[in-house]
Order: structure tokens, then C-alpha cells, then sequence
């Protein structure tokens, strides 16, 4: 295995865990494309807490396994990764977790809404859908998700489940599920108030412009 692959990984998924959308155990798991291969890195330790380096597989985009040890829990999920990467070219990573806010709106399989204004600049001006259920590891849970997706996505709840965010870099991916979960957060805490109010479908365009002014000029959103 490419130790500069895994040791990017395991960076990957360190930054899940310190972006706080993940559960208090670190159940989920991160893939990455390798370049110019039809192969991805997995990681396939119970947790991404502190992963183990050594935990780390090599699996065909065919979902074949290529290198290391894939536990069957683990290897359930991996059809969801693989799918991603099979339906979206540009795609270079893919993040799965159970983050609590979002997961909350899973298991009620309630769509996320755009009232969360960074929604709308990264790639999710009509919120994040939820993929009805299907058995973990099943045919029907990997066409669900499909379905549930439109072109640009990043992002689907995974109904009774969790989460799948997938994007062009691992950068990308973290940022948009730590959006994600913002957005569920707020959504939830706002439940008291009468509930989130969703930004008007005219001004969403607006919102993605500034964000690709902000891009264009290197200036973080806020």
C-alpha cells in the first residue's frame, strides 16, 4: 500500500473527528480516490477515532478487496463509496458519518431545508435530501441513494442511518458536512421558535454568487 495514501487518510479522518460532525463514538468511515487508478483507500477500523494506520484497505472501485483486512461490518458500507466515485468523475473523496444533528433528521426522514445561508453557497440551495431506507450494504440501500441525489449534490441523509458526503477533496467534503450538521443544529435548536424559515428560492442564487466572489478573492465565508 502506498504509505502517503494512508497516511493522507488517516489525516482525513483525523479532521472529521476534530470538526465535531461525528458521534461521540467516531463511527463512519473515509475513502479516497486514488489517482489514476480505478482503486480507493478505505479506512475499515471501528471508529475514526485514533485509526490505526495498519487498519487502513485498498479496494477496487469494482468493490473488490485488493489489500488489508476488511472487517464484514465495515465492508457493508463500502458499495455506498464506490457508487460515488462510479456515478461522479470528479469525485476524490467520500465521508460517511453519524453526526447527531443530521442523523437526527435522518432517522426522522426529514429532508434538511436551506435555511442555513452557507447551504446555498456550497452546492446545497435545495437543501440535503434524505435516501429512503435500505438494508446496510443492500442493492436497494446503494439505488436509494442514487435516487435521492440530483446533479451538484454533495451531500444525502441517509434515512434510520446517518449521513454521506462526497466531493472533489477532502477539504470540500469536510467543510460541506460540517455544514451539513450546522444546518441541522440549527434547524433543530430553532424547532422552539417556531422552526427554521428556509432562505427564498430568489435569493439563494444570490447567496451562491457570493460565495464564488469570495472564492475568486480568497476570502473565507462567514
Amino acid at each position: 500500500m502506498d504509505k502517503d495514501l494512508v497516511d493522507q487518510l488517516i489525516d482525513v479522518a483525523q479532521r472529521v473527528v476534530a470538526s465535531g460532525a461525528i458521534s461521540a463514538n467516531g463511527h463512519g468511515n473515509v475513502s479516497l480516490r486514488v489517482p489514476g487508478a480505478e482503486e480507493m483507500y478505505f479506512t475499515a477500523g471501528p471508529s475514526l477515532r485514533n485509526h490505526a494506520p495498519s487498519a487502513v484497505v485498498r479496494i477496487g472501485l469494482d468493490g473488490v478487496l485488493l489489500e488489508g483486512d476488511l472487517p464484514p461490518i465495515q465492508g457493508a458500507v463500502v458499495a455506498m463509496h464506490t457508487a460515488m466515485y462510479a456515478d461522479h468523475a470528479d469525485v476524490g473523496c467520500v465521508l460517511h458519518t453519524h453526526s447527531p444533528f443530521a442523523t437526527a433528521y435522518a432517522v426522522a426522514h426529514r429532508p434538511i431545508g436551506c435555511w442555513v445561508e452557507a447551504l446555498a453557497m456550497f452546492g446545497l440551495p435545495s437543501g440535503v435530501p434524505v435516501a429512503s431506507y435500505g438494508p446496510r450494504g443492500s442493492e436497494q440501500a446503494v439505488a436509494n441513494i442514487r435516487a435521492a441525489i440530483t446533479p451538484g449534490v454533495p451531500a444525502v441523509l441517509l434515512a434510520n442511518h446517518g449521513v454521506l458526503v462526497f466531493h472533489r477533496t477532502p477539504e470540500l467534503a469536510i467543510q460541506i458536512g460540517g455544514i451539513v450538521e450546522e444546518a441541522a443544529q440549527a434547524g433543530l435548536n430553532s424547532s422552539g421558535l417556531g422552526g427554521p424559515v428556509e432562505i427564498p428560492k430568489e435569493l439563494r442564487e444570490a447567496a451562491l454568487q457570493r460565495a464564488m466572489l469570495f472564492e475568486q478573492h480568497g476570502t473565507a465565508h462567514a
